[in-house]
């Protein structure tokens, strides 16, 4: 099992008094990596307080020591890649190399409507996408930049604060589709999938896996396509939004994750139990799930 890779996932929705204990304790369960949101506000709690991702993770990064940490998944809906990449140099120094740059395309709503401008149609989104994902790649790994696109534009970009992560800070690109596959095969040091699209009702792990698989063998093309060894792209699944049941019980996490392993995956992601929905779980069962798959910190 130790193959496999584990995230969790925390939403930026609690003062930092709480928030600093979860993460905390994501480190000392022996989690692989931990992730939040990246928006405005969020779809299921828009009535709720939200925090940014930026600063979530700057304090994270303070706190703890040994985990990596990421944004799942920041988008070109409010952000433009200049001062993004900037931020996301400074994350990384802040947390001494453990810094995971997770980009996706957005799926519409309050991020992309906030700013008062007219929201993409499918095309624009990804076309928008691939040029926030290429742009990004270029600032994190030239001395300076200069760009001409359709939607982003820079002149003599220079992130002088230097890189702690070399060549960059890995890319993690969610993607499923036939324009977003390519960007991962050609930018990302680790794929995202969440399973089946969309925001419809959820399957179970076991229902998903055809699909899973049919996506890997997807990715594993695409990177064939662009010359591309696709054993060195990580592959990372997240659970609990389109993919129920992973976190119904340790043994239900165990098997899920052979599951996984099997189809290729190199990393499985849950999210921290919350009392309500969305995410809604025990916080005992993350223990259990800990007890029984990862290595404490400190331990071996």
């Amino acid at each position: 099992m130790r193959r496999l890779r584990h995230g969790v996932v925390l939403l930026p929705e609690h003062r930092w008094e709480t928030a600093r204990q979860h993460w905390v304790r994501a480190e000392e369960l022996g989690f692989d990596h931990a992730w939040t949101y990246d928006h405005l506000m969020w779809r299921w709690l828009r009535d709720r307080p939200w925090f940014g991702a930026v600063p979530t993770l700057a304090a994270a990064a303070a706190a703890t020591t040994r985990i990596t940490l990421g944004t799942l998944v920041a988008t070109p809906a409010y952000r433009h890649p200049v001062p993004f990449a900037k931020e996301i140099v400074t994350l990384d120094d802040i947390a001494g190399g453990r810094l995971v740059c997770g980009l996706g395309a957005g799926a519409g709503g309050h991020d992309e409507e906030v700013l008062g401008t007219r929201p993409p149609t499918p095309a624009e989104r990804a076309d928008r996408f691939a040029e926030f994902v290429h742009l990004t790649d270029l600032l994190l790994t030239q001395p300076t930049t200069s760009f001409s696109g359709t939607y982003f534009n820079c002149r003599d970009a220079a992130l002088n604060a230097g890189f702690v992560q070399r060549p960059r800070v890995p890319l993690a690109v969610a993607a499923t589709g036939p324009r977003g596959l390519p960007l991962a095969a050609r930018h990302a040091d680790v794929w995202i999938t969440a399973g089946r699209p969309g925001w419809g009702e959820p399957l179970p792990y076991e229902e998903a896996l055809p699909q899973l698989a049919r996506q890997v063998d997807a990715v594993e093309a695409a990177c064939a396509a662009v010359g591309r060894d696709p054993a060195t792209l990580r592959r990372l699944v997240v659970t609990g939004a389109m993919i129920s049941g992973v976190s119904a019980s340790a043994d239900a996490y165990v098997d899920a994750c052979g599951r996984f392993a099997e189809l290729g995956f190199t990393d499985v992601v849950l999210h921290w139990p919350r009392p309500d929905f969305p995410y809604q779980g025990r916080p005992e069962v993350l223990e259990e799930i800990a007890g029984a798959v990862l290595k404490p910190e400190g331990r071996g």
